[in-house]
């Protein structure tokens, strides 16, 4: 029999477990360094509704003010993930950073060309000639425009603007055009700018890239990440207009509310990659100069992941 005294010794223990669970003293730190945007709103999904808890896990959250600021973050090891956009991604492997890539964050592109309501730009030869308004040459979508233009025996000019000042020089009639994503292109919309050309941009969109050593020492807390990062999505994915959905992307992003939840369901989460479609996206960079020579699986993805998210 089990003494009086053994059982509130097993019943503190019990208590001491549930506390250290609650407050994440028994959970596995993953920190993630990221430059905010509503793409990566799976990722505030399951810090706020407590969906890496679930899972076990703590989540550091830095946010950082772009791209590159998260990338060496994590390949300096001061952070173990990061989310991007798959050219960005490819580059810094290709250009020796210790990151692979452990599953995709969304897919396809939402990015679509934005004109005035009065733009005489209606099919994809009227590009020929213009200024087009994009954030860089090696971004997929504009990488995808510039090779349908160029398929038309056409040619633009690119204006390398990010999302805010691309805006900006369109409604100042500065550029004829601009590529933008969500939610730019929704706050455009919603201003009575028309949206163009969303088949041409039919190419992946965001990564989750993690620094090697840390996907080699800890695969089971990388996996629980992704595991949790696919719950959020689901949950995204079964109404994503709620208001507490909204407002989570407002309070991580600040962008602006009615924007998010109109561009929302344009947003289609995944954690499966597109090989065939990123392996399209490297060549791409090829033929552009941006990296020396096409990555196989192998350099991009991590091993641990295969058959679970490639």
């Amino acid at each position: 029999m089990i003494s009086f005294r053994k059982l509130g010794f097993m019943v503190l223990a019990i208590v001491c477990l549930l506390v250290f669970a609650s407050t994440g003293m028994c959970q596995e730190k993953v920190v993630v360094a990221d430059a905010p945007t509503t793409h990566h709103i799976a990722l505030y999904m399951g810090i706020d509704l407590g969906i890496f808890k679930k899972h076990g896990l703590n989540v550091e959250y830095i946010a950082v003010k772009s791209l590159g600021s998260a990338k060496d973050a994590v390949a300096a090891g001061s952070a173990d993930i990061f989310m991007a956009c798959p050219t960005f991604t490819m580059t810094a492997i290709s250009g020796g950073a210790p990151i692979k890539i452990i599953a995709q964050g969304k897919v396809p592109c939402t990015s679509v060309l934005v004109v005035s309501a009065a733009s005489p730009i209606q099919k994809i030869s009227d590009l020929n000639g213009k200024k087009v308004a994009g954030i860089s040459p090696t971004c997929e979508a504009v990488i995808a425009f510039e090779k349908a233009v160029k398929d038309v025996g056409g040619t633009y000019e690119l204006v390398k603007l990010a999302p805010a000042p691309a805006m900006s020089a369109l409604e100042a009639g500065v550029v004829d055009a601009a590529i933008l994503e969500e939610p730019f292109a929704s706050v455009m919309e919603l201003k009575g700018y028309k949206l163009l050309f969303r088949e041409i941009v039919d190419v992946p969109c965001r990564m989750i890239a993690a620094n090697v050593n840390f996907i080699s020492q800890k695969t089971e807390t990388a996996k629980k990440f992704v595991a949790a990062m696919e719950e959020a999505n689901q949950l995204f994915t079964a109404d994503s207009q709620t208001d507490q959905i909204v407002n989570i992307a407002v309070k991580y992003t600040a962008a602006d509310a009615a924007a998010i939840k109109h561009g929302n369901p344009r947003i289609h989460l995944t954690t499966k990659l597109d090989t065939v479609r990123n392996d399209a996206l490297v060549g791409y960079l090829v033929g552009l100069g941006a990296i020396p020579k096409a990555l196989t699986d192998d350099e991009m993805y991590a091993s641990q992941f295969k058959g679970i998210t490639w």
